[in-house]
């Protein structure tokens, strides 16, 4: 959470300083010919279709694993984005782009367990995103390119679990859970069976106990 950044004006940032809600890591490259520009597309039109607040409910934040990138690069790339999108005042405030020297890089992959491996000019590396509670730590991976604006949103939840939010995410939470086999969320049908046995014994519980009470009385 001490690992420093350079944010797209050219200021050193402390990453623990930004992360004040859920967040979502995405460490690219930005000259990447492969992988890269198909997971920022993913992440975008995930970001674009969500009912969520980008820079309210949750932020995103791409950093540059390659040293040798500077800023400029990463606000062309960023511009790029927000170009594409539909909500783009909202991606403006809360999509934000990183470089940073290769010590703070080193830390910050190792501490999220992002592997990348040089090869020639350009890098191997895995297409993921890390999602990160508000107190940083990681609740969860999103691997691949595409991303349901529902997991996306799922994630989201899970990770902010610790704050208040509208009812229809603590409904959302309650109803759903994730996978860890299938890596996808599911309607959690045991926790529901059970919740609408438990409310209809309260209710036939009630009716008895009404219907006793009334017969007495009668009596």
């Amino acid at each position: 959470m001490d690992a420093m950044l350079i944010d797209e004006h050219g200021d050193t940032v402390i990453i623990g300083d930004l992360i004040d809600k859920p967040t979502i890591l995405n460490f690219v490259y930005f000259r990447c010919p492969g992988i890269c520009s198909p997971l920022m597309d993913g992440l975008s039109n995930a970001m674009d279709a969500s009912d969520m607040i980008l820079g309210e409910d949750y932020q995103a934040l791409t950093i540059s694993f390659d040293a040798r990138e500077n800023t400029v690069l990463a606000v062309r790339k960023k511009n790029n984005y927000l170009n594409l999108m539909e909500k783009k005042e909202e991606a403006e405030k809360g999509w934000l782009f990183f470089t940073s020297d290769s010590a703070n890089i080193s830390r910050l992959t190792e501490a999220t367990g992002f592997r990348y491996k040089p090869t020639g000019n350009d890098f191997i590396h895995a297409a993921t995103l890390i999602i990160v509670t508000p107190e940083g730590k990681i609740s969860r991976y999103m691997n691949g390119i595409y991303f349901l604006p529902f997991e996306l949103k799922m994630s989201i939840i899970d990770a902010g679990a610790g704050k208040s939010g509208p009812t229809i995410n603590r409904v959302l939470q309650f109803c759903y859970s994730l996978d860890p086999e299938g890596q996808k969320y599911v309607l959690n049908i045991t926790k529901i069976t059970a919740t609408l046995i438990l409310f209809f014994a309260v209710v036939l519980l009630l009716v008895l106990f009404v219907y006793r009470k009334r017969k007495t009385n009668k009596s």
